[in-house]
């Protein structure tokens, strides 16, 4: 991510959130213990300097530079583990091991702070949310996969809870190696997520383990908004420069068939009045005129292009708390619209902009004010303008695929609650909405339909995060409560352009990968989609237009060059 007076998408992430393989481990927690370990005799430690006390980390390996190793705060011996959790890392510390296919493990360790987990990727974890200032012991069970031969365990604390300790961390299973011999598989050269799926309480079900239902997309046509069948929709930095620098409306290439002018930002958080302002000459030296700006927007139109509003972005948090903030919207909206003579309306709400209630449950009847609020407020908008009202969302995978196995709050008021919040908005507008897509970037590992963790990096991520949406997912692991599919036209892969613009940048030849499998069924890779070739796939969107066009126009060129 480039040091800039915007992060990527001025918006795609609250964190950047690094890529790491899921393992395929088979969750057992406590019931694991009824198939017993090994007797002491073969059981041994598979962990190397669990105790801290060469007085370094190695072989562990901890995000963003987050842990030491420190005195004075031992369990046993003289050092542990420090992990500094901030605003934007939960100092997740982690170790990669050589284990036995099927086979029983006990994962424990000492901890004290406040919300300090411990688990093994791809499978069951355990936390606390307080020690009361002493040390605790956390212990987790697990079983490995058939074919299993290396297993990842982490402990971490929580965004803004400050820093935990952790000692005499230990992996204990039959036919450890040697004690005297390292780790056989060196720790990951990419680190491990920062994110575990957001609870403070356990996940109330587990990810169902047949496939789930087909579910039957929206039962009218979606709008289509005047788009091409394949369309290529980007973000254009109008209200800032960025370190791609400024992009006229001129000058934006003909590839480009949706423009998302970046962006639309309330006057406080929960006012709901939105205000548009363009980026300044001191910012952007080659800043057109408003009189410009306006003709070469009704430009781009006459050659069949769609110019949108977004709202939002990271720094736009968007809480429309009360019916009055909700009416603001819609005429502060309304007039931002008017003035340049818009196409309609990019949702691109982040951070803490949605979020469901304790007890809101159920995303076909959502009952929190800001979800209630803004979907009236963009059903009041698309009444206005009409049937030709383009309506876009750009929802962070946290805020969507997370719902396959998390929910709000969850019964117990635990979980994150803003796991899965766009998921009623989507589901009240799927007759009204033109496109969503997904930023599939800047996010953690994501459990697919195929009940396994994916991360970003390459074609699997995409096509297993896409194929939710074409073919519909259980919420919260609950095959009675299934949100529908949305038709392929209504949807687009959502990538950053370069390196630069934003964490899971993927080559070309990755993206070509991607388009195969879904819209072909040909060149998948380890996930292949449940809902079948979908050659309707509206296309791609990207962070951003700007990027592109400082990368050389890597994207967009491959775009054309894959679609014609």
């Amino acid at each position: 991510m480039p040091m800039s007076p915007r992060p990527a998408h001025a918006a795609p992430g609250r964190r950047l959130l690094a890529a790491s393989t899921a393992w395929a481990v088979a969750a057992a927690g406590a019931a694991a213990l009824t198939f017993g370990l090994a007797s002491s005799a073969t059981a041994g430690e598979f962990l190397s300097n669990g105790g801290f006390e060469s007085g370094s980390l190695a072989p562990w390996s901890c995000t963003g530079n987050t842990g030491s190793i420190v005195t004075g705060q031992s369990h046993t011996g003289s050092y542990a583990l420090a992990g500094a959790a901030s605003a934007s890392d939960n100092a997740q510390c982690s170790q990669t091991v050589t284990v036995a296919p099927n086979t029983a493990y006990t994962l424990s360790a000492w901890v004290k702070g406040a919300y300090v987990y411990l688990g093994v990727d791809g499978g069951a974890s355990t936390w606390t949310p307080s020690t009361g200032g002493a040390y605790q012991k956390l212990t987790v069970s697990f079983t490995t996969g058939a074919s299993q031969t290396s297993a990842t365990v982490w402990t971490h604390g929580w965004y803004g809870q400050g820093t935990y300790n952790a000692d005499d961390v230990s992996l204990d299973g039959p036919g450890a190696p040697a004690s005297s011999a390292p780790p056989t598989s060196q720790p990951p050269t990419s680190q491990p997520p920062t994110s575990q799926p957001p609870t403070s309480q356990p996940p109330t079900s587990q990810p169902p383990t047949s496939q789930p239902p087909t579910s039957q997309p929206p039962t009218t046509p979606p709008p289509g908004g005047g788009l091409p069948t394949h369309a290529l929709v980007g973000y254009l930095h109008a209200s800032f420069a960025n370190g791609a620098g400024y992009t006229r409306m001129a000058d934006v290439p003909d590839s480009w068939d949706v423009i998302d002018l970046s962006f639309g930002e309330p006057t406080s958080v929960t006012s709901g009045d939105i205000r548009f302002n363009r980026c300044s000459a001191s910012e952007c030296p080659n800043v057109e005129s408003d009189a410009d700006f306006k003709a070469a927007i009704a430009a781009k139109q006459a050659q069949g292009k769609k110019v949108l509003i977004s709202i939002g972005g990271q720094n736009g948090q968007v809480q429309l708390t009360t019916t009055a903030a909700r009416d603001t919207f819609v005429s502060s909206v309304s007039a931002i619209i008017d003035k340049w003579g818009l196409n309609g309306l990019d949702i691109d709400f982040e951070g803490h902009s949605l979020s469901l209630d304790t007890g809101d449950t159920d995303f076909k009847n959502p009952t929190s004010p800001v979800i209630v609020n803004l979907i009236s407020a963009l059903k009041t908008l698309k009444a206005k303008y009409g049937q030709n009202f383009v309506l876009t969302m750009a929802p962070e995978t946290f805020f969507v695929q997370l719902g396959y196995q998390y929910y709000g709050s969850g019964p117990w008021g635990g979980q994150d609650p803003r796991a899965g919040a766009y998921l009623p908005v989507i589901y009240a507008l799927r007759n009204d909405l033109t496109l969503l897509h997904v930023q599939d970037y800047n996010s953690g590992s994501i459990m697919g339909l195929d009940n396994q963790y994916h991360s970003m990096g390459g074609a699997d991520f995409h096509i297993a995060m896409t194929d939710m949406l074409l073919k519909g997912f259980p919420v919260a692991g609950n095959t009675a409560n299934m949100f529908p599919a949305l038709a392929p036209s209504q949807v687009a892969i959502g990538m950053p352009a370069t390196t630069n613009a934003g964490n899971g940048y993927v080559a070309p030849a990755e993206v070509d990968k991607a388009l195969d499998c879904l819209t072909k069924g040909t060149n998948c890779g380890s996930y292949v989609p449940k809902a079948g070739v979908q050659p309707g796939l509206r296309g791609l969107m990207t962070w951003s237009v700007n990027w592109d066009q400082f990368g050389g126009r890597e994207f967009s060129k491959n775009f054309d060059s894959y679609f014609g």
